[in-house]
């Protein structure tokens, strides 16, 4: 296993170029790969993979996170994701979610095809995540109102 300082940006936007060979993309024409690093030093990728029923395709990044969930990891310290002709694309709302769940202090690495970098962190783009204070098992209404509590 690699550490996870071994592994660099341009490691693992390597990998997520590669893995975007692999995207399933034929309505949009838009391939996306990802690279998620863990804390263990691995790294997974991932490709968007569309349907003809556009809500149920699935980004590159929640690829790349499941398939680190799926093996065990449970932390991740970085995302790279490369997309598109000559601007780097941001991960999507819903992605930004699940990176933010498994990697609250995430780096993420954006990249071209043209070699255009920006780089980032998941609080920048995800600044009120959505996490376990707002779990519903741990939220107790109080009266007739919108007025409640966390415990």
């Amino acid at each position: 296993m690699n550490s996870p300082l071994t592994i660099t940006d341009d490691v693992l936007v390597a990998r997520a170029k590669e893995a975007r060979q692999n995207a399933y993309a034929p309505y949009s024409g838009f391939k996306v790969g990802a690279a998620v690093l863990t804390d263990d030093g691995r790294v997974f990728t991932g490709v968007n993979v569309e349907s003809v029923s556009y809500g149920l395709t699935c980004c590159a990044e929640r690829v790349a996170v499941f398939k680190a969930v799926s093996e065990g990891s449970r932390r991740i310290t970085a995302v790279a994701v490369v997309a598109g002709e000559d601007t780097p694309a941001a991960p999507c709302g819903a992605c930004r979610q699940i990176i933010s769940e498994f990697g609250p202090g995430c780096r993420i690495v954006m990249e071209d095809l043209a070699g255009h970098r920006v780089v980032s962190s998941i609080s920048e783009y995800l600044p009120a995540a959505f996490g376990p204070r707002n779990d519903a098992r741990r939220v107790k209404f109080q009266g007739q109102g919108p007025n409640l509590t966390v415990n």
